[in-house]
């Protein structure tokens, strides 16, 4: 009997390349997005190319109640869950005073309120069922405050966090959850940021979406707490820790400001 991944955010990027791992594995595929063209295109690839069934859901997370909605409907297709990836999450560079507010509220519901609300649920279903693995995409943002970009890192420091409280109270459940912290990703995602001139992207040769997601499932299937992908990545996470937090914020300032 095949596994079952659902993973939402899976229309591009990480998402995209994590649907395509499962199915090559032989996993069975639920993708949640909001742009339903480019999901029926991938559940055509997957399905023709390894053999699987996927189910596609059209579904904008960053609306309250939509992981419910998520999670009703596929429970009204019966289909059982093994493996929960939350990618699906944007950013927004500039001020934070000088920004949209329904943006920055929608960027909240997405990375913290809908992940933490299908986490919830799903756990419950893999804590009857003796098993299963989620995986929350965080970031190397996780780890120190992001001036101009201050919602965002903070989402992805309560998705860190909340990743390794969970997987600590249900590992001996047979359950694990997973943090996965890419840094910067060839993916849509600087363009959503619009970080293209940021000093964090400008000018740098980036990992892809594709190297990310191989690094986050094979952590995931060793359930990995967390996962930093890079060791670049890792030294500079784990640094911050031993410098001064003023220290901290500044540099992170200068990294992420557009000159």
């Amino acid at each position: 009997m095949s596994n079952t991944a659902l993973i939402t955010g899976a229309s591009d990027g990480i998402g995209l390349e994590l649907a395509k791992i499962h199915a090559s594995k032989g996993d069975d595929l639920v993708l949640a997005a909001r742009t339903i063209s480019k999901l029926n295109e991938l559940k055509s690839e997957l399905e023709r190319g390894f053999g699987i069934k996927v189910y596609t859901i059209q579904k904008d997370l960053s609306v309250p109640n939509a992981a419910r909605e998520v999670y009703d409907e596929v429970a009204k297709q019966k289909i059982t869950i093994q493996y929960l990836i939350n990618n699906a999450g944007f950013g927004d560079f500039g001020s934070f005073h000088e920004s949209d507010w329904d943006k920055q509220a929608q960027m909240i519901n997405l990375n913290i309120l809908s992940l933490t609300h299908l986490t919830k649920l799903y756990l419950e279903d893999m804590i009857r069922q003796g098993a299963g693995k989620i995986m929350n995409v965080a970031s190397t943002a996780a780890f120190q405050p992001g001036p101009l970009m201050a919602v965002y890192f903070a989402t992805k420091a309560y998705v860190l966090h909340f990743s390794e409280a969970i997987n600590n109270e249900v590992k001996e459940k047979g359950i694990t959850v997973t943090a996965l912290c890419p840094g910067p990703t060839e993916s849509g995602f600087k363009a959503g940021a619009q970080m293209e001139e940021s000093n964090l992207m400008k000018g740098k040769k980036l990992p892809s979406s594709k190297e990310v997601a191989e690094f986050g499932y094979l952590k995931m299937m060793q359930g990995k707490a967390v996962a930093i992908h890079g060791i670049k990545n890792y030294i500079q996470a784990n640094a911050v820790r031993f410098a001064p937090r003023a220290l901290s914020v500044k540099i992170a300032r200068a990294v992420i400001k557009k000159d």
